[in-house]
C-alpha cells in the first residue's frame, strides 16, 4: 500500500487503504445534487448518514464551483456551513472544508475543521496560503488553471501527467514559501476542472505515473463530473460509473477519493485496496 499520507494534528485514519471522503454541498446550485441539502439541518444528517454508510472524512461546501456558478462572499459562505462543520465535529467526524475564500478556511479551522480543500491550490484568495500555514489543517491542493466556465480558464486538452504535476509542484512551492508544513499537504490532479474530457479520461489513466512522480499524497475527485457522464446512461448512471472508477483508483493506492455516494464506493474501496494488497504481498515472496 502506498505509504505516503498527511499528518494531521489530532486525527488517526486509517493508512491500509484509500480513505473515503463524502461530500456534502450546502449550496442551492451545485452541478448535481444543488439544494438537496441546503440547510444546517439537511446538511448535518446527510453528513452524519454518509459517516454511517462508511465515509471516513465530510467535505462539506457552500459554494458552487460548477460551470458558469455564481461567486458568493465569504460572509455568506460561511453562514451556510459554520454550523454544520461545528455539529459534525462535535459528532466526532473528520471535516474538510471545500472553500476558495481564506477568512471562511479561517473561520471553519477554529470550529474545527481538520482540512482546508481548495479547488484553487491557494490561488484564488492571495491570504489562503497564510491561513493555510497558520492553521494545523491538512491543505488539499487542487491544480488550477481557473474557475469552470471563466474567462481565463485554460482549457488542458491532453492529459499530460508531467504538465499537471509540474503546474501543481509551483502551487505548493507556493504555499510552502508561506509556511505551510510540506507534512501536511495533499494534491488533487482537478479532474474535470479546465481540463476537456478525454484530458481527465488521459490525467485518472495516469494515476499510477502520478503517484510515482509526486512525493506528495494524492486525493482523486472523480464523483458525477462530465467526463464520467460520457460512459454513462439508463444502464450504467454516473454514481455506477464513479464506483468502478473508484475501484480502479483504490487499487492504484491513492490516498483518498471524494465521492456523493458512500455506498458502492466503500465495496470499491475494499475491493480495489485488496487487490493492491495481495499485488504487492506476491511481489515480495
Amino acid at each position: 500500500m502506498n505509504a505516503r499520507h498527511p499528518v494531521f494534528a489530532n486525527v488517526e485514519l486509517p493508512t491500509d487503504r484509500t480513505l473515503l471522503m463524502g461530500i456534502v454541498n450546502v449550496t442551492p446550485d451545485s452541478f448535481s445534487d444543488g439544494g438537496k441539502w441546503f440547510g444546517v439541518d439537511q446538511a448535518i444528517e446527510r453528513g452524519l448518514q454518509l459517516v454511517a454508510q462508511g465515509a471516513d472524512i465530510i467535505d462539506v461546501g457552500g459554494e458552487s464551483t460548477r460551470p458558469n456558478s455564481t461567486r458568493i462572499s465569504a460572509e455568506e459562505e460561511l453562514g451556510r456551513i459554520e454550523k454544520v462543520v461545528e455539529a459534525l465535529v462535535e459528532e466526532g467526524v473528520v471535516v474538510s472544508v471545500d472553500t476558495l475564500h481564506a477568512k471562511t478556511a479561517a473561520a471553519v479551522c477554529k470550529a474545527g475543521a481538520h482540512i482546508i480543500n481548495d479547488v484553487s491550490g491557494g490561488r484564488w484568495d492571495a491570504d489562503m496560503p497564510r491561513v493555510m500555514a497558520d492553521s494545523d489543517a491538512v491543505c488539499i491542493l487542487q491544480h488550477w488553471r481557473g474557475l469552470p466556465g471563466a474567462p481565463d480558464e485554460k482549457i488542458l486538452t491532453s492529459g499530460s501527467i508531467d504538465t499537471v504535476l509540474t503546474e501543481l509542484d509551483a502551487q505548493v512551492e507556493d504555499v510552502l514559501k508561506a509556511g505551510v508544513k510540506r507534512e501536511r499537504i495533499v494534491v488533487d490532479p482537478g479532474l474535470g476542472f479546465a481540463k476537456t474530457a478525454d484530458a481527465s479520461w488521459s490525467v485518472i489513466a495516469g494515476l499510477r505515473e502520478m503517484m510515482s512522480k509526486s512525493e506528495f499524497p494524492i486525493l482523486i475527485g472523480h464523483s458525477r463530473k462530465r467526463f464520467v457522464q460520457t460512459i454513462s446512461d439508463e444502464l450504467a448512471s454516473p454514481d455506477e460509473v464513479t464506483a468502478a472508477l473508484t475501484a480502479l483508483v483504490a487499487a492504484e493506492g491513492a490516498w483518498a477519493v471524494r465521492v456523493h455516494e458512500a455506498r458502492g464506493n466503500l465495496a470499491a474501496i475494499r475491493a480495489g485496496s485488496r487487490w493492491l494488497n495481495a499485488l504487492m504481498t506476491d511481489s515480495l515472496e
